[in-house]
C-alpha cells in the first residue's frame, strides 16, 4: 500500500510530497520528492516493537539545510572524482568541484537537491528527473529514474536507470544512514557488520583513491566476518586517521559472492538488515561527521558523531580517472539505458545470538 501526502513548502513556492510504503507486516519506507529522499523506515525488534532505523529529519527545513544528505539520491556522480576533471573520448572535461575547491562530491548535489517528479506504479514508487545539457559540467543531458519497493517479505529495493544523450560517467546511490537500534541510539559503535570484502581501495588527504587495492587481511578493514562496527576504528591506522577516526571508504565486494554482500545486526534490537547489489563497491561510512550537521535530527535528537552508518553501493570512487577501476562510463550508441539495483531486507525479529546473526539472516 503506497499513501500520499503533502510534507513540506520549498522557498520558492514549489510542494514536496511524502510517499509512504507500507506492507502486510507493518514494516514501512517513506520516501519524499526532495532529493527522491528515503526519508524513514520502520521496523520491528525482536519483540515487535516498530522504530525508526534511518537518521535524517521530521521536516524539510532539516533535508535542505543539512550537510551530510541523510537518505538522498546522489549524483549525477556519486562520491568524489579528483581534481574535478576527466577525461571522455579523447575530450577534457571539467565538472564542479564543490568539495574544498578541489574535488566533485556527489555530482555537485545535483540529484540531492532537486524535487523529483512522482508517481505510483503498482506497489512501486517511482521518482523522475531531467538533468540539463551540461548540468554542473557533465556530458550531456541526463533522464534518471529511482524506483522504490517494499514488498511483504520486508525487502525494500532501489532501481536506478538513466539515459544520456553524451557518453558520460555514471554513478547513481542511496545515502541512508542506519542505526538498527533506532535514530534515538546515539551511535552505531556496537552494532555488528560482515561485509563479503576481501580488498578495499585505500584514499590519500583529500579522500580520493589512491589507485592501490589493498587488501583487507590483518586490518581495521576485515569486515568478512561480524565483528562490531567500532571494534577496531580506534585503531592506529592511517587510513582510520586520514577518515577523520572513522571509516569513509569504498570496499570492493567480492566477485562471485552470492545473495547479501552485507549483513548489519544490532545484538541490542535483535535487528538485522542484510544488503544486495549489483555494484562492483560499497562505501562504509560511519558518519565521522554527523556531529557537524547544523539541525537536529528527528524528534529533536542531536546528531552524532557515528550516529548511523551508511552503505552506499556504487562505483568505485574516481573511476573516471582510474582505467584499473571497473568501467563506469554509460554510453548512448551502445547501452542506451543503464540499470542498477539495490536491494535491503531490513526487518528480521526473530532473537538471535551475535555468533549466529549472519547465518540466519542468510537462510531467510
Amino acid at each position: 500500500m503506497i499513501s500520499k501526502k503533502l510534507f513540506g513548502t520549498l522557498s520558492d513556492g514549489r510542494e514536496v510530497d511524502i510517499y509512504e510504503l507500507k506492507n502486510a507486516n507493518g514494516v514501512s519506507a517513506s520516501v519524499i520528492t526532495y532529493g527522491a529522499t528515503w526519508q524513514s523506515l520502520f521496523a520491528p525488534d525482536r519483540d515487535g516493537n516498530f522504530e525508526d532505523v534511518l537518521i535524517g529529519f521530521d521536516d524539510l527545513k532539516g533535508h535542505v539545510e543539512r550537510s551530510d544528505y541523510q537518505g538522498q539520491i546522489v549524483g549525477r556522480y556519486a562520491n568524489r572524482i579528483c581534481g574535478g576533471h576527466f577525461t571522455v573520448n579523447g575530450k577534457e572535461i571539467d565538472v564542479i568541484k564543490n568539495e574544498n575547491g578541489k574535488t566533485c562530491l556527489h555530482g555537485g548535489g545535483e540529484f540531492s537537491h532537486a524535487v523529483w517528479a512522482a508517481k505510483v506504479e503498482g506497489e512501486s514508487l517511482v521518482l523522475e528527473y531531467k538533468s540539463d545539457e551540461g548540468s554542473n559540467g557533465f556530458p550531456g543531458a541526463m533522464s534518471a529514474k529511482v524506483t522504490y519497493t517494499l514488498d511483504d517479505s520486508n525487502e525494500l529495493s532501489i532501481a536506478y536507470e538513466a539515459v544520456c544523450t553524451e557518453d558520460t560517467p555514471i554513478n547513481m546511490t542511496n545515502h541512508a544512514y542506519f542505526n538498527l537500534g533506532s535514530y534515538k541510539r546515539p551511535n552505531v559503535l556496537s552494532q555488528e557488520l560482515r561485509l563479503s570484502a576481501s580488498r578495499y581501495t585505500p584514499i590519500d588527504e583529500d579522500s580520493i583513491p589512491t589507485g592501490e587495492i589493498r587488501d583487507v587481511t590483518g586490518t581495521a578493514f576485515d569486515f568478512r566476518q561480524m565483528k562490531a562496527i567500532g571494534r577496531d576504528i580506534d585503531q592506529d591506522d592511517d587510513q582510520l586517521i586520514i577518515g577523520c577516526n572513522g571509516y569513509d571508504h569504498n570496499f570492493c565486494i567480492d566477485e562471485g559472492t552470492q545473495g547479501a554482500f552485507a549483513t548489519a545486526y544490532d545484538p541490542e534490537s535483535g535487528r538485522v538488515m542484510e544488503v544486495t547489489t549489483d555494484m562492483p563497491g560499497v562505501q562504509l561510512y560511519t558518519g565521522n561527521f554527523l556531529q557537524d550537521c547544523p539541525s537536529p535530527g528527528k524528534g529533536g535528537v542531536p546528531l552524532e558523531k557515528y550516529g548511523g552508518f551508511a552503505l552506499e553501493t556504487q562505483h568505485f570512487p574516481c573511476s573516471p580517472s582510474h582505467p584499473e577501476f571497473p568501467a563506469s562510463a554509460l554510453r548512448p550508441s551502445s547501452i542506451p539505458t543503464l540499470r542498477i539495483s539495490r536491494t535491503s531486507r531490513p526487518a528480521f525479529s526473530r532473537r538471535v545470538k551475535s555468533s549466529e546473526a549472519a547465518q540466519a539472516s542468510n537462510s531467510r
